[in-house]
């Protein structure tokens, strides 16, 4: 499981002078909430071989908002800000599903984009075993009582986003990923 604090994603962090929207009592509501997300977390190796492969397009297009690699997930459940409390409860029942599955085998493979302003590594592998363990996950937390918009699964890794006044950038990088194959 994965949390940030909110205004802590996609690698950006905020800085010492930044203002932050303070709550009814002065105190700050960045603090009472976090983004959470249950994800999987490709391993080094893998994760390495498309940074590599990536080197042409990092070059290419320096502007567009690229993702750390420590930051690097397949997104099994969204469930967006929730107050901190909320999360360790989840915690123990999470725990217990990872112990009793097996390894999911998967490889990243090829690009694409949403909406070109969003570039991705496709999944490839047992994807059947992927949506059951999703829909395994989204069980837990609706059994633990979160609510959470429950879209439809769809397997990718996010690399990068383009800016505003820039669609071009991410087309052209998923066209360049188009043929990776990876791990």
């Amino acid at each position: 499981m994965t949390e940030r604090s909110r205004g802590q994603g996609h690698g950006t962090e905020e800085g010492p002078g930044d203002a932050v929207p303070a709550g009814p009592e002065g105190h700050d509501r960045r603090a009472s909430t976090v983004r959470v997300f249950i994800a999987l977390a490709p391993p080094d190796e893998a994760k390495d071989e498309l940074a590599r492969a990536l080197a042409p397009a990092y070059a290419a297009y320096p502007r567009m908002r690229w993702n750390r690699i420590e930051d690097w997930h397949i997104t099994l459940a969204f469930l967006g800000e929730l107050p901190r409390a909320a999360v360790p409860p989840l915690r123990s029942p999470l725990a217990g599903l990872a112990s009793s599955r097996g390894p999911v085998e998967l490889a990243l493979r090829g690009a694409g984009h949403f909406d070109e302003r969003v570039l991705w590594s496709g999944i490839d592998g047992d994807l059947p075993g992927l949506r059951l363990l999703a829909d395994d996950v989204r069980a837990v937390v609706k059994e633990c009582g979160i609510p959470f918009e429950d879209r439809p699964l769809r397997p990718h890794l996010t690399l990068a986003r383009a800016r505003r006044a820039d669609q071009e950038s991410v087309v052209a990088a998923a066209a360049g990923l188009g043929g990776f194959t990876g791990r």
